[in-house]
């Protein structure tokens, strides 16, 4: 008997899936599999019923929902015997994109009746892990803008970013990785472990999920031309055309901001303040088993 137990995220993509426990168990006969289906409440909730599943000792734990769901039981996870699968119905389905399991409902499912094991990497921020992305830029006031719209959906984002582009104002990192220390005042210091971060977008097109390094993109202060520059070639999807963008691939790095106390950070499209102003950044080689396409 396999034991599957699905996390929902009942107001992931506007609340307009159908993913309920009779619909569910209408695609898992019962000599087969034993399902157990929980709904998220509020934010973190995800975590104590991915916690929940694992203690139970779930064969899969399934995330439906978005990014954020998705990071919430991922980093539950990691270092267990219970294996990640997904259903993507949030907004932005950066993750579940990267792994080629599509948005449709059916097809998702039968990844997880079909597919395949993989094991990808985690990045981590002091005790945060994620599993796409995270910044500690404008991207950090885009999230935050975004979610106080409380509409997820691309306009919304777009308006997020283009209001950030006028308020946000850098402050001075001091960065340590690959050997060398440098001073920055960024506009975007992005890291990446996926190579797109949402509603088909990236910053990191040659970022890979199993290669053990992470991608940083790092963007200094720029002039409003510069600013709308940018803009366009990440629309684009070709930041590497624009010149004031540095890369790296990096196994890890300590980030300082002197001029601040606490940090406003965005991991995997959720925003966060963490309380302090130091910041070690790290890869977790092949830490995830996730259920993938078997083709």
């Amino acid at each position: 008997m396999i034991y599957i137990h699905f996390i929902i995220n009942p107001i992931s993509g506007n609340g307009k899936h159908d993913l309920t426990e009779s619909f569910l168990k209408k695609h898992f006969p019962t000599d087969r599999y034993l399902i157990e289906t929980d709904y998220t409440e509020y934010r973190g909730h995800a975590k104590e019923l991915a916690r929940l599943a694992v203690s139970l000792k779930a064969d899969f734990v399934v995330a439906c929902g978005g990014d954020g769901t998705i990071n919430e039981v991922a980093s539950c996870l990691i270092g267990t015997n219970s294996i990640l699968g997904i259903i993507p119905v949030g907004s932005g389905n950066g993750l579940a994109s990267n792994l080629q399991i599509p948005r449709d409902i059916i097809t998702a499912i039968s990844i997880i009746k079909n597919g395949k094991t993989s094991y990808i990497d985690a990045g981590k921020v002091n005790n945060n892990y994620f599993f796409s992305n995270t910044g500690f830029g404008i991207d950090a006031m885009i999230i935050k803008k975004y979610e106080e719209s409380g509409k997820r959906t691309l306009p919304a984002y777009i308006r997020a970013s283009l209001s950030s582009s006028f308020d946000f104002r850098p402050v001075k990192a001091l960065l340590t990785f690959n050997g060398q220390t440098k001073t920055v005042d960024p506009f975007l210091l992005f890291i990446s472990n996926s190579n797109e971060m949402g509603y088909n977008m990236s910053l990191t097109p040659k970022a890979s999920l199993n290669d053990g390094f992470l991608d940083l993109v790092i963007v200094p202060k720029l002039s409003f031309p510069e600013k709308l520059s940018l803009g366009y070639y990440v629309i684009t999807n070709a930041i590497h055309k624009f010149r004031k963008a540095e890369h790296h691939r990096i196994k890890s790095i300590t980030i300082e901001l002197p001029d601040t106390i606490f940090t406003n950070a965005q991991i995997d499209g959720e925003s966060l303040n963490l309380k302090t102003n130091v910041l070690e950044v790290s890869v977790h080689e092949k830490s995830l088993r996730v259920l993938i396409p078997a083709n």
